[in-house]
């Protein structure tokens, strides 16, 4: 296993998240203001949607790439998003549909992966800019709905935390049907 910088950062985001939930659960009386606890936790999950950029971007430039990083990297980015949507059905019921979608999503296109490898088809559902921007819009989401009961600079957080969410789960969608349609053209064109 490579040790680099990016690698490290990958290791780094799943460290976080431990610390991203004891901050998610301390209670509310622990600090005089619950609102600190929750813009630690938002900026916990903050760093580690930064950091999920940022190794990838160093690798890429550094020539670090690795398959290790390439497949602790995208574990990193789930486990983070699935923990925290897991979190998210705390403050409300309705999440728990969002996080069955996108869950759900991630738990199938990681196994369509993991069976396109070894036919030697990986690079058929190779990740994809739909792919990416459905991150985006997930951790977008997240980190608007960490922060939901603190009224900001006159910005319903809620509102568009929700707003980005259903993006996301829209673009989950999307992108599942996207990935499953490259592996059907794969076994169309090599039976």
């Amino acid at each position: 296993m490579p040790w680099n910088i990016p690698i490290l950062l990958t290791w780094l985001r799943i460290l976080m998240i431990p610390v991203f939930t004891a901050l998610f659960y301390l209670p509310a009386n622990w600090i005089t203001n619950n609102s600190i606890i929750n813009w630690c936790a938002a900026g916990i999950f903050a760093a580690a949607a930064i950091t999920d950029w940022f190794d990838g971007y160093l690798a890429r430039r550094w020539k670090q790439t690795s398959d290790f990083g390439a497949f602790l990297d995208p574990v990193a980015d789930k486990l983070m998003v699935a923990v925290a949507l897991i979190l998210l059905v705390a403050i409300g019921r309705t999440y728990a549909i969002f996080a069955m979608i996108i869950i759900g999503r991630e738990i199938t296109i990681s196994a369509l992966r993991e069976w396109m490898a070894q036919l030697g088809k990986r690079n058929s559902v190779a990740v994809a800019t739909i792919g990416k921007f459905k991150t985006t819009a997930q951790m977008a989401a997240i980190l608007l709905l960490l922060v939901y009961d603190i009224p900001q600079w006159g910005i319903n957080f809620i509102w568009l935390g929700n707003a980005f969410m259903f993006i996301a789960a829209v673009l989950t969608v999307w992108s599942m049907f996207y990935y499953l349609k490259m592996a059907m053209q794969e076994f169309k064109q090599n039976p």
